[in-house]
């Protein structure tokens, strides 16, 4: 038999390293393309440029989002509204509409309130409890909501809510009626045809507020294991409020970026160190709208970073495996 040995001595190491590197970059493509929590490492527009477009134009083309939120959710919508108008060919591929406009995404807004029962009040997830899921259940049972495909709640305030006990289950209880299989989901009477995919939510960063049971950091813990051991999307609030531009975190940080132990704004600093147009853009009230930062902040970063990650499991949503392009 050949010794082995012998003929690995007598290769070209510079020949060797190269394919030993993508090696372990073709392992670890697996490991990435699981990740369903969009935190900060995905909210960046290096990332968003990164998604094969056929998967933007199927999302953009296929799903049928419907979004409840109240003025902290506004980070989302309001970044997903700017983002057409921000660089050259943006304005198709990102499009967007509240009308169901042919060609771009139908993002419904605020679109479950009116759906509440009695009693309930179902702005977002801090003031409607378990009622939540009720009030989910009349929207998505409307025959005038058929084709939505993609609902998400939004939180105001996640301090000292039960995550657990109400959030969690009550969304695993719409998943296994709305979701894929769901026992709400067939062609029998009351029922609808089309299955849901859900979105979870972390909740907003609180300056000096965010460490310990209850509070931001310790609840997005908790709601990000949920779905990383149930393979369900999350939209990370809490991470890309948290973490600067360059990856540093900050657990005292507000989510306006404000941070005492990093001395000022770093989403400040960054966009007054950067380019409108170029680095960054404007988000917007709605589409094709005036420029308008999202709620409760003072520049357009926090914005577009939850925008990218909202396109990102979008994306993933039309079926992108997370691998770059």
């Amino acid at each position: 038999m050949t010794d082995m040995k012998q003929i690995f001595r007598s290769m070209d190491k510079r020949k060797i390293l190269p394919v030993f590197v993508w090696g372990l970059i073709w392992l670890c493509q697996p490991v990435l393309a699981q990740q369903y929590i969009a935190d900060h490492t995905v909210a960046r527009e290096d990332v968003l440029r990164s998604i094969p477009r056929e998967y933007i134009d199927k999302a953009r083309t296929e799903l049928v989002v419907a979004y409840q939120h109240t003025s902290h959710g506004t980070h989302v919508s309001r970044g997903m509204y700017g983002l057409p108008d921000y660089k050259k060919g943006d304005k198709q591929l990102f499009g967007v509409s509240k009308t169901s406009e042919r060609g771009k995404l139908d993002f419904r807004s605020k679109a479950l309130l009116d759906f509440a029962p009695e009693g309930v009040d179902g702005r977002d997830l801090s003031k409607a409890g378990k009622g939540f899921v009720q009030t989910t259940r009349n929207y998505l049972d409307a025959p005038e909501n058929a084709s939505v495909n993609v609902l998400m709640w939004s939180w105001c305030n996640i301090s000292n809510h039960n995550v657990k006990g109400v959030y969690l289950d009550g969304m695993s209880t719409l998943i296994s009626e709305y979701g894929e299989g769901g026992s709400k989901i067939g062609t029998g009477k009351g029922q609808r045809k089309v299955p849901v995919t859900f979105i979870f939510m972390t909740g907003h960063a609180n300056k000096n507020y965010n460490v310990g049971p209850g509070r931001a950091r310790d609840q997005a813990a908790i709601i990000n294991q949920y779905c990383e051991d149930k393979a369900q999307f999350c939209l990370d609030y809490y991470s890309i409020d948290t973490h600067a531009m360059d990856g540093t975190y900050y657990d005292d940080a507000g989510e306006d970026g404000n941070s005492e132990t990093y001395g000022g704004n770093f989403y400040m600093d960054w966009e007054n160190a950067h380019t409108l147009g170029e680095d960054y853009y404007e988000n917007r009230f709605g589409p094709g709208t005036r420029g308008i930062w999202g709620s409760h902040t003072t520049q357009h970063i926090t914005s577009n970073r939850k925008a990218y990650a909202m396109w990102w499991i979008l994306a993933r949503i039309a079926g992108w495996d997370g691998t770059p392009e």
